[in-house]
């Protein structure tokens, strides 16, 4: 099906909005370039088929470093897909699969592949469809969750793996519905978390209640850059931060 390039030099591929699947085919038979590191196919619409095509290539491929696949609609199937591959994947270190429509069970077949995979740091999937359920499933190096659906609850099922994570360094959680009892869940996970460098917390629904757990939690711990804009911090809260922040180096933005 894919032609081969054996002897081929190129290192970067740039093929964005070929707007249809069949369009995109083709341009798969760079994957058997044994050189090329990058791979964007940001906003292709290639789908659930399309990934399939993409992780078949995936598996003889033994040099592609980062893969953009934004805004392609590949859904939890498409999710799927690239989890089989990913289990046994060596060299793939950045995956975008930002605006792709997974929800909780594709966020679960991601999540299950990594279990086995020691390779990939950095995974974005902001603006998908990920709920509490998903949000128990997934952790990294670098795990950009922004603007999900996560709530308390999915608040929660992270702090637990928070506990006793010693990988994760930046989270970002922006623009999610986590709330005073997701920022306590949070905060009470900080305080065993010796790895967690930065947490992006804006636009939470995050009130002085929870601004004030967030600060007793700042208290001791590593992070070093916290961003709480946009949320529901009133004067009592700024004050709790404040008083937090005499005793910490943290940047709070």
């Amino acid at each position: 099906m894919f032609t081969t390039y054996q002897q081929c030099s190129l290192r970067y591929a740039n093929v964005n909005n070929l707007i249809s699947l069949f369009s995109i085919l083709p341009y798969l038979s760079l994957l058997f370039i044994q050189a090329l590191t990058t791979l964007h196919l940001r906003e292709n619409y290639i789908g659930a088929k399309g990934a399939k095509y993409l992780a078949d290539a995936l598996r003889t491929n033994e040099t592609l470093v980062m893969s953009n696949l934004e805004n392609n609609g590949l859904v939890d199937d498409g999710a799927l897909q690239l989890a089989n591959v990913l289990r046994n994947n060596t060299t793939l270190t950045t995956l975008n699969l930002r605006g792709n429509y997974i929800g909780d069970h594709g966020a679960k077949y991601l999540a299950d592949s990594l279990r086995n995979n020691t390779t990939l740091t950095t995974l974005d999937l902001r603006k998908n469809q990920i709920g509490d359920e998903g949000a128990k499933h997934v952790t990294l190096s670098v795990l950009n969750l922004s603007w999900n659906r996560i709530q308390n609850k999915g608040a929660q099922h992270l702090a637990d793996a928070l506990k006793y994570n010693t990988t994760l360094t930046t989270l970002n959680l922006r623009g999610n519905y986590i709330g005073d009892h997701g920022a306590k869940y949070l905060a009470d996970s900080l305080r065993n978390n010796t790895t967690l460098t930065s947490l992006d917390l804006r636009k939470n629904q995050i009130g002085d209640e929870g601004a004030k757990h967030v600060a007793d939690a700042l208290r001791n711990n590593t992070l070093s850059v916290l961003n709480l804009a946009w949320n529901r911090i009133q004067n009592k809260g700024a004050q709790h931060l404040a008083d937090a922040l005499k005793y910490n180096t943290v940047t709070l933005l």
